[in-house]
């Protein structure tokens, strides 16, 4: 199966009351385990590249890894997605390339630090919107701003600063025209999310239901979405990590949000957590390999 638009996996989704994951990749293990996890749970899956991931693998290397994964699993829907796009010009060399899907995250400015004004977003998102529309392309875009940096790409500080304003989620979902929003409602990017387990304080759910009830025809997104598991963590730990003791966003949370119209759910540090406890372990109880491809 060719790759497809993420509008067509997330109409899907729509219908069938269900949340598409969207995991971040970097090399070809990534993509090979993600298509594991695709190929045994019969799931859906979209696959993303940040602006750093394009450039540690660059662009051509990724994008034929990700075609491969296509041409290997025909009966899996795949969409091929540009991460935090920074500009049009970031998104528009994604499409050129050959994705299915881009995100213009307006919310900040080219930098990819400082927040942008609510105009500056909502015009340079609309741009995408018209270039990618044209030819086919998913466009999903964000208003408000996530807390924590990765990849470069945040503006830092607590997921709170810059919770989405579900009227100005309105208005920009009705002036831009994208297929997809995402939302801030205290998530973070990174593996440090929460000090605790979060609650209503820290993780506004009830920001993402009056939005989906304002937008009930609206592909919202969860980032930041990683559970951040305690035995990953743990793993890390017992063989010379030094992780602290953090919290992602509980498994519950994220089927609350699917029942109230996420149906794009970013994850990475969750993948990362598992290479690495995985990689230390080996490394630990048996120091005598040296060939990566031993298990």
């Amino acid at each position: 199966m060719p790759l497809v638009s993420m509008r067509q996996l997330l109409d899907e989704a729509a219908k069938g009351g269900y949340g598409v994951g969207a995991f971040n990749v970097n090399d070809m293990e990534q993509i090979q385990a993600i298509m594991m996890a695709a190929k045994e749970t019969k799931s859906p899956v979209i696959v993303q590249a940040s602006r750093g991931a394009r450039q540690f693998a660059e662009d051509l290397y990724l994008f034929r890894l990700i075609q491969a994964a296509a041409e290997l699993n025909p009966d899996i829907p795949i969409a091929m997605h540009q991460d935090h796009g920074n500009s049009f010009e970031t998104c528009k060399s994604a499409i050129t390339l050959g994705y299915t899907s881009v995100m213009m995250d307006g919310s900040l400015k080219e930098d990819g630090k400082t927040p942008s004004s609510f105009e500056e977003n909502v015009e340079v998102t609309r741009k995408v919107v018209d270039y990618a529309h044209e030819r086919g392309v998913t466009v999903e875009g964000e208003i408000g701003v996530l807390g924590g940096v990765e990849d470069g790409h945040g503006a830092g500080g607590s997921g709170l600063d810059h919770i989405t304003d579900p009227d100005q989620a309105v208005e920009f979902a009705e002036r831009t025209g994208v297929d997809a929003l995402a939302i801030a409602i205290g998530t973070s990017h990174g593996a440090y999310k929460f000090t605790k387990k979060p609650d209503g304080s820290v993780l506004k759910m009830d920001v993402l239901i009056a939005i989906h009830k304002r937008l009930p025809n609206t592909h919202l997104v969860m980032h930041g979405s990683s559970s951040v598991p305690k035995d990953l963590q743990d793993i890390i730990n017992q063989f010379g990590g030094k992780l602290k003791e953090t919290w992602g966003v509980p498994v519950e949370e994220i089927q609350l949000g699917i029942r109230n119209g996420v149906r794009k759910i970013n994850v990475d540090t969750d993948n990362r957590l598992a290479i690495t406890g995985a990689i230390r372990k080996v490394f630990a109880e048996t120091p005598e390999k040296f060939d990566p491809r031993d298990s």
